[in-house]
């Protein structure tokens, strides 16, 4: 997983606190991840950030078998260990669209990330600035801060 060092003690984003290292650099450091915490509060995201908490980008890079036997031991549920069986070739797209149509909801980050983070590292990246552009408000803040809202106004 990538974690990003935060620039604020952001109550809207996940967060990883990463354990011992596993490998490292001067620019990256690689380390087990000891717990997620998912949109702490303020006052709880002010000590994680002070303690070396990273925010999580939830970038993944992995083996899909991996990912595969991470979803498999906590959502046991979930049908994936079905699909080699179901898919003909030509058919994937269908067999998948059956699998999901069939999944009950689940909160990846909760439910299979948190669940094991000792299945998981964290590549801890500094001095990258990150910003999550899924919320319309977040996604105009970083265009302001960037200048770049006055720019699109000049050229309308």
């Amino acid at each position: 997983m990538l974690g990003i060092e935060p620039e604020a003690a952001e109550e809207a984003y996940g967060w990883i606190e990463p354990g011992s290292p596993l490998a490292g650099g001067s620019a990256t450091l690689i380390c087990e991840v000891s717990r997620f915490w998912e949109k702490p509060s303020r006052r709880v995201a002010s000590r994680l950030m002070r303690r070396g908490c990273l925010w999580n980008s939830f970038v993944m890079v992995g083996a899909v078998g991996a990912f595969r036997n991470l979803i498999q031991h906590t959502l046991p549920g979930s049908r994936f260990e079905s699909m080699p069986a179901l898919v003909v070739p030509g058919r994937e797209h269908r067999a998948l669209g059956e699998i999901y149509h069939k999944l009950p909801p689940a909160d990846f980050s909760v439910e299979v990330l948190s669940a094991r983070p000792s299945d998981l590292a964290v590549i801890c990246g500094r001095g990258l600035g990150w910003s999550d552009l899924g919320d319309p408000e977040r996604a105009v803040s970083v265009l302001n801060h960037k200048g770049l809202t006055s720019k699109a106004k000049a050229s309308d």
